[in-house]
């Protein structure tokens, strides 16, 4: 356990990047800088999360959570100049998630546990199209529900990961929100970064230090 904290320390650097960007980007999203720079900035954000998991790699789940992340990051950039690419990006993610957290499957889930999955996969496709009214939204809400409803069943820790792909969920509707009638005022300009940014930090660290856990404990 010792070994496993003092690695994690010298690997700490990319998480701090990363929030820096986050807060970067946070801070700067309205400034007139160029929208290049900021777009840089805010892929640096999960992209210095991809370079922490690639360093801290373990096996097939380790690149998997890479590869998810860094479909992250280029969906964080490329939304900014076509929002229908960085959606589906998004979705792609996703999908990829889905197949991690499906390889660590929990072995017993109870009831309240199981009912909280089938809520967020039914719920989450469901709130996504009533608050935009698109139904390729609805197609994205699915694949958004099922990773959310796949994470809280993982075997990985369910307050920092199942918390985490929450999180994500409710960023995304914040987004979503600004699509149709509902009107949430500055709420999404001001959450919906915040938000994303620290669900995908917890999942992040949440599956790394797991996997990591384990190997040392081997």
């Amino acid at each position: 356990m010792a070994k496993a904290k003092r690695a994690l320390v010298e690997h700490r650097p990319w998480l701090l990047a990363g929030i820096a960007a986050a807060l970067a980007f946070y801070f700067l999203w309205n400034n007139p800088i160029g929208g290049l720079w900021l777009i840089a900035i805010k892929g640096a954000a999960v992209g210095s999360l991809v370079i922490y998991t690639w360093r801290w790699s373990v096996g097939t789940d380790g690149t998997i959570l890479a590869i998810v992340l860094a479909l992250a990051a280029a969906a964080d950039m490329a939304i900014e100049l076509w929002f229908e690419v960085g959606g589906a990006l998004f979705a792609l993610s996703h999908a990829v998630a889905i197949v991690l957290y499906l390889r660590n499957r929990r072995e017993r889930l109870v009831l309240s546990q199981k009912l909280l999955a089938v809520a967020l996969f039914a719920v989450t496709p469901a709130v996504s199209y009533l608050l935009s009214g698109d139904l390729l939204i609805l197609v994205y809400g699915t694949a958004l529900g099922a990773m959310a409803a796949a994470a809280w069943t993982s075997r990985f820790p369910r307050y920092r990961v199942g918390i985490g792909a929450v999180l994500f969920v409710v960023s995304d509707w914040l987004i979503f929100s600004r699509m149709g009638a509902f009107d949430l005022g500055v709420l999404p300009d001001v959450l919906v970064w915040p938000l994303y940014f620290a669900g995908q930090l917890m999942i992040a660290t949440g599956v790394v230090q797991t996997l990591r856990g384990e190997k040392t404990a081997r």
